[in-house]
């Protein structure tokens, strides 16, 4: 895709600490008169949601998708892919579709995904840049596996100049999705559920999926409908925002793999109410956290400058908890509810009009705080000339 609408790109592989293998896609510069490679150039880092991958960021097209506005307003945009998905099925040692190693591949959810790849894509992109600070953006999981981080591993708070989540998930009690709220009763008969969404991993994505969301999904079709409606079934009904051209593509990339505990972890937290470690039953949690109940994430220790993008249609991240959530992130630089009423959660990367009803204010928020971080440096580097930083 990034090919085709005349970008550069490059894909890079990050290793974890337990070694999996991630890869990330870079669109170094855009397409605008002049653009071109650029030393300290700014650097925004995005990381999808839960099935998803680079590609979501990039579906709806350059003049709507968020990877491709910030390379043509002058960013080093890199996309992240976190373990398991399409593109990081992949591991030093293990082999995700041998039997021997599958259990062992696939046990992990978002928990990891915050504490072992966000660092390591984080990491890797600061080496390969020179750069000390990076610009977030993540959608979903994105934003649930970035609190995980911050809170876990608080260092990383230095090196984020900003963070945006579009459409925060950390707590989950409200939520009204049917899909989340028909399997929350069972979560914790794990072999019942995972006889229903999959042992280890959870929806892979293969070719025979592919090909059938392309056909089953293309103009023309009379299941056309049916493909929209699996859609608003878990994220909320919006179906104004969803271009069902568009829908053979997005469904070519999604789902895109994910692990089967990623889900349950995220069940769990709508049946307790808190945003917590993964609950592994009373003796587990014995084990594992010397305690009956897994520890609350503590949210108090995020000190990165946060924007909270919500909407009043989301079936997964609710008003009520967003603003939960809110109350407990000490540096919340902006709170925006998007004003359209239908908007859902998957609006946010999909959506008709995400461009002017979220991205355009988001990039003017990237843009106010890597000037006002340059402007601190400046200040801070240059003491025979400070510059104001305000």
């Amino acid at each position: 895709m990034i090919v085709w609408y005349g970008y550069p790109v490059e894909s890079h592989v990050a290793e974890t600490k337990d070694g999996y293998l991630l890869t990330m896609h870079r669109i170094p510069f855009g397409r605008a008169p002049g653009a071109g490679p650029a030393p300290k150039k700014p650097v925004a880092f995005l990381q999808h949601g839960l099935l998803s991958s680079s590609a979501d960021w990039l579906v709806i097209g350059p003049d709507n998708a968020l990877a491709y506005l910030l390379a043509d307003q002058g960013y080093d945009v890199w996309m992240g892919n976190v373990r398991g998905n399409t593109y990081s099925r992949a591991h030093k040692t293990l082999d995700p579709d041998n039997l021997a190693d599958r259990p062992k591949f696939w046990d992990f959810s978002w928990h990891e995904i915050g504490i072992y790849d966000l660092p390591a894509m984080i990491d890797y992109v600061l080496h390969t840049t020179k750069q000390t600070k990076l610009t977030y953006a993540g959608h979903s999981q994105g934003t649930t596996s970035l609190f995980v981080m911050l809170s876990e591993r608080p260092k990383y708070n230095n090196v984020l100049k900003s963070a945006h989540a579009l459409a925060p998930v950390a707590f989950m009690k409200h939520l009204k999705s049917p899909f989340i709220k028909v399997l929350a009763p069972i979560v914790d008969v794990f072999d019942d559920l995972t006889s229903l969404i999959g042992v280890d991993e959870f929806l892979p994505s293969d070719d025979l999926l592919q090909m059938g969301g392309q056909v089953a999904c293309m103009d023309g079709s009379p299941f056309q409908e049916v493909c929209a409606n699996a859609v608003f079934l878990a994220m909320g009904y919006d179906s104004g925002q969803l271009n069902r051209t568009q829908l053979p593509a997005i469904l070519h990339n999604v789902p895109a793999g994910a692990s089967t505990e990623q889900l349950v972890h995220y069940i769990q937290l709508h049946n307790s109410g808190y945003f917590r470690q993964f609950d592994h039953g009373l003796l587990g949690n014995l084990k594992k956290y010397y305690s009956f109940s897994p520890p609350n994430y503590p949210l108090k220790k995020i000190s990165a400058p946060i924007g909270l993008y919500y909407a009043s249609n989301d079936w997964l991240a609710n008003v009520t908890d967003v603003e939960k959530l809110r109350s407990q992130l000490p540096n919340v630089i902006e709170y925006y509810n998007v004003p359209l009423d239908r908007f859902n959660h998957i609006d946010f990367q999909w959506g008709t009009d995400v461009k002017s009803l979220v991205y355009d204010r988001l990039i003017s928020n990237v843009r106010k705080y890597i000037t006002s971080i340059w402007r601190i440096e400046m200040y801070t580097n240059d003491q025979r000339n400070p510059i104001n930083p305000c």
